[in-house]
């Protein structure tokens, strides 16, 4: 029996805990429908099956405070989601759960991870239709109001968020997919845990239905709801004895729950372990690697393939060398051969003294010869390095010249030749090039001169125009002066009727309080002519009920006197009755003697 069901108010805390006390491990398998701690699904059934389900899942019996605002799961208060929605790696990591279980179980559907960063409303109810088949295989979603039809799913399972309709109008949307993900996350997880349990439900017999189940319940509710009118809130003795003839009706084995709560723990420490690892992104980080050993292996390749080159050159060089060096070794071998046959000359050869005086002379006047040559060349290298210089001055001196001269055609728009005063000549001045400088020269004289006829023109033009301008401005400035006067005529006449309106508006202010002070006695009359009717009808409502009580009093008279004469009527009669048998008996009496 629910204690919610209960009348009587109370203020006491909700004591979730009595329903987390109770491990998964535990729990009685079911044919129908597991109760493992996980939400129920929302399929109409009996008070037997809610009466099941209530002590394993959402239990609303003992511990919970009557007639609460707040309940264990789907109550008024709003539970504040504490997952990081805003978190790109979380969502990243939700998209690739869900790629993945949508892959293991066949998704009918085009999939990719680039779809879902953003799917429509369509792709989403497709999605959602598929997960919740998994769990009813009968369920069809309508074709109208898909956007209702999915919150009131999720409510139904109990989800204990809030996905609102708006929100389904635009899913893909980056403020609503996070919320509309975590929902099919949420989901998923509800199917892999009625997959994970199905093969274990369904073997198993239908023990709850049984009567032992039932006669066991009864007494458990009978006993807990005999404290609760005694306004306890304990149940725990209690829960503690139908635990253990749960235990025993089922056939519980305590040293394999115990290993297997043992297994549980493990595994829960592992799944925290993996999602935090899964948190850190591994996948990245590995990519991240792979992406700098790839650049590794590039650098090798390419010092590699440099080593290679330089192996090559080096080869190359080699070869050359040893041809040089051979080479070379040929060259020497013919000049100690040709340097044997200058001794073999040498010694054979005879000297006079004049002829070493002659090779001496000449040789002085080679010197000579070489050392007058060498300072000729010394002096034309310095003449040239001096002449270079003046040229190189007298053409930065150009450069300068020529670099103002080009800013102030950019300013005077001639420079480039598409410019607006070029009028498709160009007037750009270049070092250096080929053709006359003088011709060039005397070229861009000549259409300056003409620009500048041009714009003298112009420039007289414009003072025409100027001097008329004037002209006009004077006749505009009179005719202001003219309407100056008229506007402040105007302003005067708008000032008199001004003070026409303000004494228009007092008179009729004057007449408003007057009628105002004539309503106020009128509705004063009016209340006076309603207490004198109220009070006349208070008086007739008075007079009618002293009519009433008259009147009952008289109908009360009317009875009574008529419930006597008929008491007088009833003893009157009876006396006749008895004097008439008695006359009949004395006559029979009479008769007879």
């Amino acid at each position: 029996m629910s204690r919610a069901a209960s009348s009587r108010p109370s203020d006491l805390p909700m004591r979730v805990q009595d329903t987390n006390r109770m491990s998964m491990v535990y729990t009685t398998p079911q044919s129908k429908q597991p109760s493992f701690g996980k939400l129920s699904m929302a399929k109409p059934s009996s008070v037997t099956s809610e009466r099941r389900t209530s002590f394993f899942g959402a239990r609303s019996g003992a511990g919970m405070p009557r007639n609460s605002t707040m309940s264990g799961f789907g109550g008024t208060e709003k539970i504040k989601d504490a997952r990081p929605l805003h978190d790109k790696s979380f969502v990243q990591q939700c998209i690739r759960q869900l790629h993945e279980f949508l892959t293991e179980q066949n998704y009918p559907g085009t999939l990719s991870t680039k779809t879902l960063q953003s799917p429509s409303t369509k792709e989403f109810v497709k999605m959602f239709e598929f997960i919740y088949r998994q769990l009813d295989p009968t369920f069809e979603m309508p074709n109208s109001k898909v956007e209702e039809e999915v919150p009131a799913i999720l409510k139904a399972l109990r989800y204990p968020f809030v996905l609102s309709k708006c929100s389904m109008y635009s899913v893909g949307a980056p403020h609503t997919w996070p919320q509309a993900l975590v929902a099919l996350m949420w989901l998923i997880d509800n199917v892999k845990q009625e997959l994970l349990f199905s093969d274990f439900c369904e073997d198993s017999n239908n023990i709850e239905e049984g009567p032992e189940y039932n006669r066991l319940f009864l007494d458990y509710t009978s006993e807990t709801y005999a404290k609760f009118m005694q306004f306890e809130d304990s149940f725990d003795d209690e829960d503690d004895a139908f635990l253990t003839k749960l235990k025993k009706l089922y056939n519980v084995d305590e040293p394999l729950l115990a290993a297997m709560e043992e297994k549980h723990q493990i595994l829960s420490a592992e799944v925290e372990r993996l999602e935090k690892e899964s948190q850190t992104d591994r996948l990245m980080t590995k990519r991240m690697e792979r992406v700098k050993l790839q650049a590794d292996l590039k650098k090798l390749q390419s010092y590699r393939s440099s080593l290679d080159t330089f192996m090559t050159n080096l080869e190359n060089k080699d070869s050359e060398l040893n041809d040089e060096l051979e080479n070379t070794v040929g060259h020497l071998e013919t000049l100690k051969h040709e340097r044997n046959e200058l001794q073999v000359l040498l010694q054979n050869q005879k000297f006079t003294p004049a002829d070493v005086e002659r090779i001496n002379r000449e040789k002085r006047e080679l010197q000579q010869t070489i050392s007058s040559l060498s300072e000729s060349l010394e002096n034309a290298e310095q003449h040239k390095w001096n002449e270079e210089i003046a040229l190189a001055k007298l053409k930065e001196k150009a450069e300068l010249k020529l670099t103002e001269y080009h800013k102030l055609a950019r300013k005077l728009k001639l420079i480039p030749q598409t410019a607006e005063n070029a009028c498709g000549h160009d007037f750009e001045i270049r070092l250096f090039e080929s053709g006359s400088t003088v011709q060039h020269k005397s070229q861009i004289q000549m259409l300056l001169r003409k620009l500048i006829s041009d714009v003298e023109e112009e420039n007289s033009r414009l003072s025409n125009l100027k001097l008329s301008l004037e002209e006009s401005n004077e006749q505009v400035n009179s005719n202001i002066m003219d309407k100056s006067n008229d506007l402040k005529q105007i302003k005067e006449q708008i000032r008199k009727l001004d003070e026409r309106l303000d004494c228009d508006m007092q008179e009729l202010a004057r007449e408003e309080q007057e009628w105002a002070a004539e309503m106020e006695s009128v509705e004063n009359h009016r209340k006076l002519l309603e207490k004198k009717v109220n009070f006349g009808y208070d008086e007739a409502v008075q007079q009618l009920k002293a009519a009433q009580q008259q009147y009952h009093l008289v109908l009360q008279e009317a009875n009574e006197e008529r419930r006597t004469v008929a008491n007088n009527l009833a003893s009157v009669f009876t006396t006749a009755a008895n004097h008439l048998s008695i006359t009949e008996v004395s006559f029979k009496c009479v008769c007879i003697e």
